[in-house]
């Protein structure tokens, strides 16, 4: 399935799976019990033995298929691809994932078509885009992948940016929104900063000013529906052309977001991954 080389000496497979990933109970318990781990020439490692820097490791393990139905054509930009994930361009107006069986023109459906082409099955998102927002979406390839790609989302060290034109010049270089953002009771789909809602942190940078409006860079600390749309609105700079959160309304009627890059320590290949999309 994959191999994975030891970097640190004296590090035991326990370690590895409790400690360094930080996996579940229930995966390594199987891992064990599938004995799905062997050394590079196919013979049984102790799980408490310390390994040497530069052992090679063979991980294989059942995979289960995923449910997206793909696509006949995988239509996708792909920005990045291991065996452990890829990274892909999601464009404004796709879904990130099916809401029914009857929607099957989303970006994971277009990505299944891409899994199957080359001989896979397995394809999980690890966090999502909304249908308005254009860009970068990280796709995890096997279960463990998505375990630790999961806990990274959650302990924030998956680094998603994104780029909006903002109306107004906002007066500081940076900031911090911190604002808890719940359901609005008289819309459907609208949110609001509430103090009942949940937590939520937005971090933004002013990268360009123009006349009337100005350009931010934002890093998201907590991944809430409309996050960004909400944090700028309520800080008086909603989003151009976004008139769900108060903007005026633009010629295209419509409004731009986009996942400029994210950054990550990849859990398997030990190296900073980066990747911008064009």
């Amino acid at each position: 399935m994959f191999q994975y080389e030891i970097v640190q000496e004296g590090l035991t497979v326990e370690e590895l799976l409790r400690e360094k990933w930080r996996l579940g109970k229930k995966i390594v318990h199987e891992l064990r019990m599938a004995k799905a781990i062997t050394l590079s020439d196919g013979s049984p490692v102790l799980w408490k033995d310390p390994l040497k820097a530069e052992t090679i490791l063979n991980f294989k393990f059942h995979v289960p298929a995923s449910n997206y139905k793909p696509t006949v054509n995988c239509e996708l930009t792909i920005q990045y691809e291991d065996e452990h994930c890829l990274i892909v361009s999601k464009p404004k107006g796709m879904a990130t994932h099916p809401n029914d069986e009857y929607d099957v023109d989303t970006c994971m459906n277009h990505v299944m078509a891409h899994i199957k082409e080359n001989g896979g099955h397995y394809a999980e998102h690890v966090h999502r885009l909304d249908l308005g927002t254009k860009g970068l979406l990280l796709v995890a390839k096997h279960p463990i992948a998505k375990s630790i790609f999961d806990r990274m989302i959650e302990e924030k060290s998956i680094i998603r940016t994104y780029e909006a034109e903002v109306q107004g010049n906002i007066r500081q270089e940076n900031g911090t929104i911190n604002a808890s953002i719940g359901k609005d009771r008289h819309h459907a789909t609208r949110r609001v900063v509430s103090s009942s809602g949940q937590h939520a942190i937005t971090h933004f940078e002013v990268v360009k000013r123009f006349k009337s409006t100005c350009l931010v860079h934002l890093i998201l600390e907590t991944g809430r529906t409309h996050q960004i749309r909400v944090h700028m609105s309520h800080i008086g700079h909603p989003i151009v052309g976004d008139t769900m959160y108060n903007a005026r309304q633009t010629a295209s009627g419509d409004y731009e977001l986009h996942a400029i890059q994210l950054e990550f320590e990849h859990p398997f290949l030990n190296k900073l991954v980066t990747v911008v999309d064009k």
